[in-house]
């Protein structure tokens, strides 16, 4: 599943992802877009989705997340 296929299973939008995930709203728009992100925002995407869906989600299961190592 895709960012986007997360966002929209937690019934949240964008900004709604970048509070839920404690970033702004740029960075969440950039890794929607398939853009370079940090690890550090990897993993609050999916710490963010992994709380609203109560199982865990590893960011690197997320499709399409480029992410900076």
């Amino acid at each position: 599943m895709t960012l986007e296929d997360y966002r929209r299973l937690c019934g949240w939008s964008r900004n709604e992802l970048a509070r839920q995930a404690g970033t702004d709203s740029g960075t969440v728009g950039k890794a929607l877009r398939g853009q370079l992100i940090s690890i550090t925002t990897a993993h609050k995407l999916a710490l963010a989705i992994s709380k609203a869906l109560d199982r865990s989600v590893q960011w690197q299961e997320i499709d399409g997340l480029k992410v900076k190592l």
